[in-house]
């Protein structure tokens, strides 16, 4: 699988978790906890698979390099972001305005990514290289999911 395709199935995946838990309210904590932390660890070996293979590959390219820095500071706020509703109780007020923030910094992510990071990852690799990236990618997700299911 090529490393844009890797990506691109994470980021349906997390956008479909992103839309269920915004469905939820205070009346099912337990379902906003368990949706929370799916998208906690998807994110995490996302970003984790992102930034010390895709990204490190593609800055090296003087046309990409300011996109990757974006990257890796949106990364940032988001993490800060479920940090902080790693802290708050599915049932207080604050936790549904949260998650909508995270939600929304995330969905902006993904459109920067697919609308200008992607395509000129397409203009930067051919598709060996894509493949490539993406087998690397692949082999430390599956280690990286393996190891948070421990």
């Amino acid at each position: 699988m090529n490393a844009i395709t890797l990506l691109t199935d994470d980021h349906d995946k997390v956008k479909k978790l992103l839309a269920d838990g915004e469905k939820t309210d205070a009346s099912s904590p337990d379902k906003r906890r368990s949706i929370f932390e799916e998208i906690k660890r998807e994110m995490t070996v996302h970003e984790q698979i992102e930034e010390q293979i895709f990204y490190k590959e593609l800055r090296e390219h003087p046309k990409a390099k300011d996109l990757v820095l974006e990257g890796i500071e949106e990364h940032n706020v988001v993490d800060t972001i479920m940090g902080e509703l790693e802290l708050t109780e599915p049932t207080d007020e604050y936790w549904g305005a949260k998650f909508k923030v995270m939600r929304e910094n995330i969905e902006h992510h993904i459109k920067d990514e697919e609308g200008e990071m992607f395509p000129t990852a397409r203009k930067v690799f051919d598709s060996d290289e894509l493949n490539e990236l993406g087998k690397r990618m692949g082999e430390m997700k599956q280690e990286a999911m393996a190891s948070l299911q421990a």
